[in-house]
Formats: structure tokens, sequence, C-alpha cells
């Protein structure tokens, strides 16, 4: 399948999810095309997050199918999974996750290290990542010693690797849920544009009215099923 044009690029299928007697997803049925920004919204405690922890690999389903670009992720074994997600997936989380003792660049440079590049290629490609952000001028700064806002940039430059890794599609949960609405505004207009750059796809769980109706198409959650 040619994912270079708007072609289906993830397939879940009867997904479903319970946490003992917690039935958090009843069956999930969804598709995202390559290029599009999908919002999940929906009440807390509705699936949402389970949902994109499942659709991100970072999370098994008990039952159903989950394909992206033409894998099926319950076919892979172990150490498959982990390079499949290194190389084709990225994960921007509310709180940005970022590792202290690092600097701004050497965050964004590990997914890459993972994956046995080269220490000069991956560190170009990373500094002119940071540049297109907006925060070139903070790559030999260590977390404690940026904004929220540049820390959340930071992240989702490390998430989307997109000069380095290239992911395939990049899932955001709740990614500006812990910044003032001038750093959310910025951000959500950074997944806009890296989408119009990049050829972008995007699966982002929010709160936020704002972002949800911007997205391309908008699902709600409730009670484990799409409404």
């Amino acid at each position: 399948m040619d994912f270079e044009g708007k072609m289906e690029l993830l397939k879940a299928t009867g997904v479903q999810k319970a946490y003992g007697a917690l039935r958090v997803l009843k069956g999930i049925d969804l598709t995202v095309d390559k290029g599009q920004i999908l919002s999940v919204v929906g009440a807390s405690g509705a699936g949402k997050s389970t949902l994109l922890h499942i659709l991100g690999t970072l999370d098994s389903p008990d039952s159903g199918e989950l394909v992206i670009k033409g894998k099926s992720t319950s076919r892979l074994n172990s150490n498959e999974l982990a390079r499949f997600r290194n190389e084709s997936i990225g994960f921007v989380f509310q709180f940005h996750n970022l590792l202290p003792e690092f600097t701004a660049l050497e965050n964004v440079m590990i997914p890459a290290f993972l994956g046995q590049r080269n220490d000069k290629v991956v560190e170009k490609e990373a500094r002119a990542l940071l540049d297109r952000l907006g925060v070139g001028n903070r790559s030999e700064h260590k977390p404690s010693e940026m904004s929220g806002g540049e820390q959340q940039r930071v992240a989702v430059a490390r998430s989307l690797t997109s000069l380095i890794n290239k992911p395939a599609i990049i899932f955001a949960d709740g990614p500006s849920g812990n910044l003032d609405s001038k750093n959310a505004q910025e951000l959500h207009g950074l997944f806009f544009d890296l989408r119009s750059e990049l050829d972008q796809t995007f699966v982002i769980v929010t709160h936020n009215a704002s972002l949800a109706d911007m997205a391309d198409r908008k699902i709600e959650i409730a009670d484990g099923r799409i409404i």
C-alpha cells in the first residue's frame, strides 16, 4: 500500500480492553488517514487515554486488531514491536517527560540513538528540528532552565524526530493540559504547521474544545465506545 498519498495509515478493529472486572474499551473501530489530524474527546474515565496507549502500542488490547502502515502489531514479537514503535511512532504527553539530566538537544537525539544512527548526522538533524520549532537557542539548556512552553516544544521535537526517525504517526495525550492559554494556542498551531509542512499525522486526546474543533475529524468516547 502506498502511504505517500492520502491513504489509510492506521486501522483498529474491535478493540476491547479490561482491567480486572472494569471494561474500559468495549469494541472500538477506527481508521486514521495519512496527514490527518484526529481529536479524541470525552469525559474523564471514558477510555480516551487507554485507547491512545493501545493505538500507540504502549499497551495491548484484550481482543481486536491494530494495523499500522499495513502491519498487524499483534504479529510482532516484543523486540520487533519496540523497534517498530521507535521507528514509526511519536508521543507527546501532557507532562513533558524530558530527562532532566540531559539538554534539550540530547533529549531530542535519544530516539535516534536508540535506532543506532550516526551521531553527527543525528545532531545536525536534531538542531534543525529544534530551530524549526523555535527553540534552537535553548538546545544546550536542561529542562529546569526552560519555560513550560519551551519544554513542551522540545518534547514535541523529541516525539516528532521528523528529520531523524520520521515517525508515521504521532499520538498526543493532553498535550496542552499544563500550558497557559498563549502557549497552548501556539502548540496547537504548531501541530497544524507540521501537518502542512511535513504531512504529519496526529491523534490527539484533549479536553481543549478549541483544539478538538480545529482537527480534521473529532470522535467522542463514552462508556468505552465511540459515539
